[in-house]
Order: structure tokens, then sequence, then C-alpha cells
């Protein structure tokens, strides 16, 4: 075993999930809940970009409907990203389960 052939190919896949991570950042996921009434945005890091609410499901006397919904939207999304994620590191770390990576 060659100590600086396998530090050289930490340092390679350092630096290939650095970039991902990234790249990840930059990519979106949609969410969407209510049959399309509510639609949330994140990124690959697990960030909220966006949410868009059709003004026919907002009612004044019925907001808790509205709230679930946007949860679930923001949950959904979240969701989404993360596996998005966990999926491009796995390509990076050729399936090796790292702790704290993705």
């Amino acid at each position: 075993m060659n100590i600086n052939k396998l530090m050289k190919q930490a340092q390679q896949m350092q630096a290939g999930m650095q970039k991902a991570q990234e790249e990840l950042a930059q990519k979106t996921v949609e969410a969407q809940v209510g049959g399309g009434k509510v639609t949330v945005v994140a990124t690959g890091a697990g960030d909220v970009v966006d949410i868009k609410i059709d003004p026919a499901i907002i009612d004044p006397d019925d907001t808790e409907f509205l709230q679930d919904l946007v949860l679930k939207g923001v949950q959904e999304a979240i969701t989404k990203g993360k596996d998005m994620a966990q999926g491009e590191m796995s390509k990076l770390t050729g399936g090796m389960n790292i702790p704290g990576l993705g």
C-alpha cells in the first residue's frame, strides 16, 4: 500500500466533493402539494428558495389548512434536495457510506 498514492486519492476525492457541494447549492428541486396549489423550491444544499401559493386556496377562515400545506411542501422539498445530494455524493464515494457526507 503506497501511502502517497492513498493521500493523493483522498485529496482528489475531497476536491471533487467540494465541487459537488457547490454545484448542489445551485441545483433545485420542486415539491408540489395540495394538487399543485402550493409549490416549494429548494436547493440540493437544503435551502428553500421559493414558495408559490395559488390564491384560490387562501381562506382567511381556515389558515390552518394553508399552514399545513406549506409545511408539507417545505418538508418534501428539503427531503428531495437531500436525496439528490446523497445521490451525487454516492457517485463520488463509489457507494461507500462515509459518515458526515450527504
